[in-house]
């Protein structure tokens, strides 16, 4: 029988997964310089925890969800995104007694949506985030906002935009809300089943609509921001001046809305704009989500974050050709010719990687010409030869791969001598 692997997923093999670690370590980083220290939550929580935060019309909750009954009968759903889960561990772990405030958090894993699968969109896709919660200082939103350009700049991407637009508080989402229901109510029947079905539960859900996206009435769409009030018109303004003064640049977009309920004030995304990456060039998006908390039953949150799918960025490092496959390396090979010796390579192999030396030997019995074919193909700076020989006169024959330069060294220095050469850097 031959299996296949489940639609909408993907294998990453030796080469490539050398291009995640890469930027999985940069984010991190990052994270480390901003002050954000890593949660780790389960891949699945029950069900009501993303009905509940994410929103009963969103795309998510409607079609994507993997959704399930365990063997208790409980109602279990793999994550579709990660915030609702931090939120969760938030409130239960009682982070927001702790002495430190806000808590800044971030997180990577694989998140779970049944959507039609296509290019830098997957079932199982892998997202990095971050959320900062317990502070309502615009300060914040900039430093996130900041946090996030640092991680594309620190991978190599230069082609971006950030793209900012506020969704305003409770009270002015309101009043935006009741102008989007009188905008589209005379023509909703122009509209997908979707859209019909939101106009009286969230309207703003409309503004987000891919079937519907070219219709004239998107673009009459009253603004939300001509509903602000003048606590968040202030609020907005002050982020903007945080940006300004850090030299971040950004560009406003009134119908930007985020896909998810529980956004209020910032939102943003980052785009892509280099040649060759594809019609949709959202690479990130994430906003502030003040009553998130109080919806999975802690006290008033206020909160910010983002996160962004690790596909979608090697997309964008591929379009600026800024990623090739990587090739195995590794400090030294081992060739052993004869039974003792390659009893004696077993001990040598493990005594270098005790040492911190990358090395491997044969394992297929191969001849001296294709042990050291072997070594090529792993890039190994050294080339280490024990033959019967050299183990009756208690030597070793180590070349060096880049200069071709050979010396023969007692056994009892070899180990000693390979790590002084590799930590000297005189090689390659």
């Amino acid at each position: 029988m031959n299996i296949q692997i489940p639609r909408g997923t993907q294998d990453i093999l030796p080469g490539e997964s050398e291009i995640w670690q890469f930027i999985e370590t940069k984010a991190q980083d990052v994270c480390r310089r901003y002050n954000f220290r890593e949660i780790r939550t389960p891949i699945f929580e029950h069900t009501e925890l993303f009905t509940r935060t994410v929103g009963d019309t969103t795309d998510i909750v409607q079609k994507e969800m993997y959704t399930f009954k365990d063997r208790g009968d409980r109602n279990l759903t793999l994550r579709p995104e990660g915030t609702a889960s931090v939120a969760r561990a938030y409130v239960q772990n009682k982070l927001f007694g702790s002495a430190t405030q806000p808590n800044k958090l971030y997180y990577y894993g694989p998140m779970f949506r049944y959507e039609r699968p296509q290019s830098g969109r997957m079932r199982q896709f892998v997202q990095f985030g971050v959320e900062a919660m317990g502070s309502a200082d615009p300060a914040i939103d900039a430093e996130v906002l900041a946090l996030v350009m640092d991680i594309y700049k620190e991978v190599g991407i230069t082609n971006t935009k950030l793209v900012l637009n506020s969704l305003g508080d409770k009270e002015s989402r309101e009043a935006h809300r009741q102008a989007l229901i009188d905008h589209f109510k005379p023509s909703i029947h122009e509209f997908c089943s979707d859209c019909q079905m939101r106009l009286e539960k969230n309207p703003l859900r409309i503004l987000d609509c891919k079937k519907d996206r070219d219709n004239p009435l998107m673009k009459s769409a009253p603004s939300i921001l001509d509903y602000l009030n003048d606590e968040s018109r202030e609020y907005f303004e002050q982020v903007k001046v945080h940006l300004d003064r850090i030299g971040l640049p950004y560009v406003i977009d009134p119908t930007l809305v985020r896909g998810l309920d529980y956004y209020y004030h910032t939102a943003f995304e980052v785009m892509a704009e280099g040649e060759g990456f594809g019609a949709i060039t959202t690479l990130c998006g994430g906003g502030r989500y003040d009553g998130l908390v109080e919806e999975v039953g802690g006290p008033s949150t206020p909160g910010i974050g983002f996160a962004f799918s690790i596909e979608r960025l090697i997309m964008a490092l591929k379009a600026e050709n800024l990623v090739k496959e990587a090739s195995p390396s590794i400090d030294c090979y081992l060739v052993a010719l004869g039974d003792e010796a390659k009893d004696k390579s077993v001990e040598l192999l493990y005594l270098l990687r005790q040492a911190g030396i990358s090395a491997d030997k044969d394992y297929l019995d191969k001849k001296m010409k294709g042990q050291f074919k072997a070594a090529d193909r792993l890039n190994a700076r050294f080339t280490a030869v024990l033959g019967e020989n050299e183990l009756a006169e208690d030597r070793i024959e180590i070349k060096n791969m880049a200069t071709g330069e050979q010396v023969s060294q007692p056994l009892a220095d070899f180990i000693e001598y390979i790590k002084k050469e590799i930590e000297g850097g005189q090689v390659g």
